[in-house]
């Protein structure tokens, strides 16, 4: 387990890029969502691995970005924190009602974060969708309620994100990273 990567994870559309990019320019070190780095490669090479063309490939890529992005954060000393973690892609294989590899299985029980995960609940007056995101918001919601149980049952403790400002829920991920 490593004690300095901290995961925030949860509804896709409920501030986690902007928030991580906010404690970045406070100096926070963070690793990027695999996601959406992935679906723009996709989209650029008219790849299939996408999450509305081929669910599982997409998330195998997923799987591997995380793998990496975990191996990569290990060699920080400070906090680092993990936009998303390798129990997502247990959480992303729920959602789509497919089959959990076992080697996606231990791959979460292997790569380990700090026990505490913040989770950003469903927000529906920030929620917007894009290019990349092409979830609705009742995917969104659906998909904070899978990623809470996901992490709950690997033995995380969720933190709740406040429904607040950019600066306050930086100010709260800082109190809870760095005392």
């Amino acid at each position: 387990m490593c004690q300095h990567m901290f995961v925030i994870t949860g509804a896709p559309g409920s501030g986690k890029s902007s928030l991580l990019e906010a404690l970045a320019r406070q100096g926070i070190r963070y690793m990027p969502e695999a996601g959406r780095a992935i679906i723009q490669d996709q989209m650029a090479i008219k790849g299939s691995a996408l999450p509305w063309a081929d669910q599982s490939l997409f998330a195998e890529l997923m799987l591997n970005w995380e793998l990496r992005s975990c191996r990569e954060a290990r060699a920080i000393k400070e906090p680092v924190l993990m936009d998303r973690g390798v129990a997502d892609v247990l959480g992303y294989l729920t959602l789509c009602n497919l089959p959990i590899p076992d080697h996606v299985k231990r791959a979460a029980d292997q790569y380990r974060y700090n026990r505490q995960v913040f989770i950003a609940p469903y927000w529906a007056e920030i929620f917007g969708q894009d290019a990349e995101r092409k979830q609705d918001r009742a995917e969104a919601e659906a998909t904070y309620h899978v990623m809470a149980r996901t992490y709950a049952e690997l033995g995380y403790e969720l933190i709740q994100l406040p429904l607040a400002s950019i600066e306050e829920r930086a100010a709260f991920v800082r109190k809870h990273i760095l005392g």
